[in-house]
């Protein structure tokens, strides 16, 4: 039921996504890919999956330098494991029931780098493209700034552009 990463890479381009993809080691942590990703070009992203209390989920992205810490529950609605976070595992979400949160400074990068439903891969996609995925999955992101310093500042407002 769940796409693969050859799938999800047939995906992007099935839909005009224009994508590039890097294979590497597996990497676990944003530590990890840094030290075995090689010159990856592009903004790298930390992911984190999260569910409220009244078990609403959400997918935030954000810059690789954000300061969190969270437990993760993602192989029933995204179909990854930790470590294979990223964006592109809303492609599994068809139920809808996960609500993408992404930093609004990556909208504005040349290129952000996720891994396509592996942690031995990294595929660049330009904002166009990042928005162009939300669309073709159906998810409607909403748009968080986060701190200048890296930490998420809840007390952030947050936007959906609908």
């Amino acid at each position: 039921m769940t796409m693969t990463s050859e799938e999800l890479l047939a995906y992007l381009e099935d839909h005009g996504i224009e994508a590039v993809t890097y294979e590497h080691p597996p990497v676990h942590t944003v530590e990890e890919s840094q030290r075995l990703r090689g010159d990856v070009p592009g903004v790298h992203t930390k992911n984190l999956f999260l569910r409220d209390s009244k078990k609403a989920f959400f997918l935030v992205v954000t810059n690789e330098a954000a300061t969190v810490s969270l437990k993760d529950a993602l192989l029933e609605l995204l179909g990854v494991t930790p470590g294979a976070v990223s964006l592109l595992a809303l492609v599994n979400d068809r139920g809808h029931k996960v609500v993408p949160v992404i930093d609004e400074s990556l909208l504005k990068a040349g290129l952000v780098n996720c891994h396509p439903l592996s942690n031995r891969r990294t595929t660049s996609l330009s904002a166009e493209g990042i928005l162009g995925f939300f669309t073709t999955t159906g998810h409607l992101p909403l748009r968080m700034s986060f701190a200048n310093d890296g930490n998420i500042d809840l007390r952030t407002t947050m936007n959906n552009p609908k």
